[in-house]
């Protein structure tokens, strides 16, 4: 019997288990349409970690008219990001940490990789297990541990089964969960949530500047985080320049209308909270919805750790760990879960350290990738062997990045550590994340035409047939 290498190995079945790891999608595998992107970015921006961030502009001492403009602000720089990236995976067919290896190096690569893309996929998949959790456990009054368990044996299994499924998932949970949050918003409203004052005599106050540059670096913090995996759900798509462009669209609306909403929604439901744990706040001011509420904020989680743990185990692979995708979702899950239990109190101050810190890294990463996409040559297909080239160890990309962090770190603003320039100028906000870009986009303007940094001569390695990618991926 022969195979017909036409014919594809996946295409668009949802209940088969995805046979690519970071194997570029070949051409008789790219289905779907463009709109599959508003979805999955839409569903995962439904998700409570957004009204966390819009509940510390009281503490800030913004009044609400700038909490909303920073909001805005902030959620529209990181959807461009975001459309941007997105588009990038249309066109070359392979995940975001991959195209990587193209300015910073085969090996260059792996250090950004390891602390990005590994460490924000497991901290963000602790971050929303926690927040699912604490709601499943006010509302079943079960104890934390098995709420979380259970989130996270739901996301093993549909983050196992791969990018099909979760695209049909993400498109099943944003029809479920946009009636609960339009519910949550027209209760919040009803119940007293409202405006505000600034309020110089707020906790965190540092400025009306700088308390708004802050507050709405979060917002786009929460997006720079997303920009690692923003080609991981788009490559499959057919490669037109129709698609291309519906594609960026699509992601950057799905972000946007989301973050804007419950970032907003958030800002209002701190007017009015008379708890610090912000769960709790929102049982309280739900009343009677409570039940409703609690359910949405549960099943959102799984909303954005479908994202977090499989982009987590793409990560795992890029790194060339040699584990199965199917082990690294595991070890993913397992991992989120134990930090889960470790840190579900006091989440709300750990969420702002671990935001700045990954935002920190993240921002010269995605400045490399994107300049290296339209200037350095990397939007060509016929480029995308290099991207799994060994010879190509450590490339000027690699500088560029590990530079725009280094001269970010007088900047930063962090529980964790405040920098010297932060600590004289607290009024400036925190401005590491702008830092750290203008930096590597210098550093990479003034190298990327040199020859890479270091090669050698290696044997080719072609990349794996689909079937035996398959073989591997599902066993």
């Amino acid at each position: 019997m022969t195979h017909d290498d036409t014919a594809p190995v996946y295409g668009s079945a949802v209940t088969k288990v995805e046979p690519f790891g970071v194997d570029h999608i070949p051409d008789n595998e790219r289905h779907g349409k463009p709109s599959s992107q508003f979805f999955v970015w839409f569903a995962a921006g439904l998700n409570f970690p957004i009204i966390l961030l819009g509940f510390s502009a009281v503490g800030l001492g913004l009044s609400f008219g700038a909490a909303v403009a920073a909001i805005v602000a902030g959620a529209g720089l990181g959807s461009l990001l975001m459309a941007v990236m997105s588009r990038m995976g249309v066109r070359l067919g392979v995940p975001q940490q991959i195209q990587a290896r193209g300015p910073l190096g085969f090996f260059g690569n792996f250090l950004p990789v390891a602390y990005i893309n590994v460490f924000a996929g497991v901290g963000w998949a602790a971050v929303t297990v926690i927040l699912g959790g604490k709601a499943i456990a006010e509302l079943t009054h079960l104890p934390f541990w098995v709420c979380g368990l259970a989130l996270t044996l739901v996301e093993l299994v549909v983050s196992t089964y791969g990018y099909n499924m979760i695209n049909f998932l993400q498109r099943v949970l944003t029809y479920v969960l946009t009636p609960l949050f339009v519910m949550i918003t027209v209760v919040a409203l009803v119940r007293g949530a409202g405006t505000f004052d600034a309020d110089p005599k707020a906790p965190d106050y540092v400025g009306s500047t700088g308390g708004w540059i802050t507050f709405g670096g979060w917002f786009l913090s929460f997006l720079v985080a997303w920009a690692p995996f923003a080609s991981d759900y788009s490559r499959y798509l057919p490669d037109s320049p129709r698609v291309v462009s519906r594609t960026a669209w699509y992601t950057g609306l799905g972000n946007f209308v989301t973050i804007c909403w419950l970032g907003i929604l958030g800002v209002l439901l701190g007017s009015n909270a008379t708890s610090t744990d912000s769960i709790t706040a929102l049982h309280q001011l739900t009343g009677p919805f409570a039940i409703p509420a609690l359910v949405a904020i549960g099943l959102s989680a799984l909303a954005q750790n479908f994202l977090n743990v499989y982009g987590g185990a793409i990560s795992i692979q890029t790194l060339k760990v040699p584990v199965t995708r199917t082990q690294a979702v595991t070890l993913i899950c397992a991992l989120a879960y134990g930090i889960s239990l470790w840190g579900h109190s006091g989440i709300e101050d750990k969420f702002s350290v671990f935001l700045n810190l990954t935002a920190y890294f993240i921002a010269p990463f995605a400045t490399v990738l994107l300049l290296d996409y339209h200037l350095g040559g990397r939007s060509d297909p016929g480029r995308i062997a290099e991207l799994y080239d060994r010879g190509r160890v450590l490339s000027w990309g690699f500088v560029a990045w590990a530079g725009g962090v280094v001269a970010s770190v007088p900047f930063w603003q962090s529980d964790l550590y405040t920098g010297a320039f932060a600590a004289a100028y607290p009024h400036a906000g925190d401005l590491s994340m702008f830092v750290a870009a203008a930096a590597a986009a210098v550093l990479y303007l003034l190298t990327y035409r040199l020859r890479p940094l270091w090669t050698r001569n290696v044997p080719a390695t072609p990349e794996p047939r689909p079937e035996k990618t398959a073989a591997v991926a599902g066993s």
